[in-house]
């Protein structure tokens, strides 16, 4: 019996999808058609502030035109919260998370006052319960960060955590690759207020719905790194990461919501039919 082939593509609602998106979303799901295998639609919306239903209606109507089909139920983040909290109070309880209350401000100024100008990865550290309990008083914003620290030493160490990449990171790194959650720093897994963050969400949510291959773009290939560790930390299986080229437009420049760049929407009101896009994107 062949061992099971799940993936899945997992767009954010806060805009229009584009040419990036599509053939993320054809990779996938042509993956999962070619291994007899199951794709799954997920919507990530834990961003309450910029996500938005028009936003997902309309990427839902982008990708049937697109001829991609998907199982049902869809999972929504936001309807899961409790999930996350489940696995963050997992990491707290084992003493793997702090309250950090240093804003990017203050971190990037961290960064500029290091040699050089630069850190490989910023730390911060847990404050004593006095001045934790004087800012938490002052209801004062903190984030739950991850201490690689003490993920360094309830691991044992770095050395034994790897994954199988079956595409390519940036610099063609493929086959077994050692993680290196440390180029991250010390991540934040969730926000007072806005709740659990991208590394946190996604790597419980991939537990859930039995992912075996995460297909997506290179864009993400470090994030592998922090997710391999979380995947270790929570004992959740590691699935088997295909990253993929990142589509660029004629200038070279990678296509991105926050360039505006053509979207799926605008092609479809010029008359490109979904086939013609198909093929532009290789999948004739």
């Amino acid at each position: 019996m062949p061992a099971p082939f799940v993936t899945r593509f997992a767009p954010s609602p806060t805009g229009l999808l584009h040419r990036g998106h599509a053939f993320s979303a054809l990779t996938a799901f042509e993956a999962a058609r070619s291994a007899g295998g199951r794709f799954i639609l997920r919507i990530e919306d834990i961003d309450a502030g910029r996500c938005r239903p028009e936003f997902e209606a309309a990427i839902t109507d982008d990708l049937a035109w697109l001829g991609v089909t998907w199982e049902q139920p869809v999972r929504r983040q936001s309807e899961h919260l409790a999930d996350y909290a489940e696995a963050l109070e997992t990491l707290r309880e084992r003493g793997l998370l702090y309250r950090c209350f240093r804003t990017r401000q203050d971190i990037m100024a961290d960064i500029a006052a290091a040699p050089h100008g630069a850190m490989e990865a910023w730390r911060g550290a847990a404050l004593s319960p006095d001045e934790e309990q004087r800012r938490l008083e002052a209801g004062e914003a903190y984030a739950w960060r991850l201490s690689l620290d003490a993920a360094r030493a309830a691991l044992g160490g770095f050395e034994d955590l790897g994954f199988q990449e079956e595409g390519s990171g940036p610099a063609g790194e493929t086959g077994l690759i050692v993680a290196r959650p440390q180029l991250g720093g010390d991540v934040v897994l969730a926000r007072k207020g806005l709740g659990v963050a991208y590394h946190l969400a996604v790597s419980v949510d991939d537990a859930l719905q039995g992912v075996t291959h995460v297909i997506r773009g290179q864009d993400l290939f470090e994030a592998a790194h922090v997710q391999r560790l979380l995947q270790a930390l929570l004992d959740l299986p590691t699935p088997t990461y295909r990253h993929h080229r990142l589509l660029t437009d004629a200038a070279g420049k990678r296509f991105a919501k926050r360039d505006r760049a053509e979207t799926l929407a605008d092609l479809r009101a010029r008359g490109v039919s979904a086939e013609a896009l198909r093929r532009e994107l290789g999948f004739a």
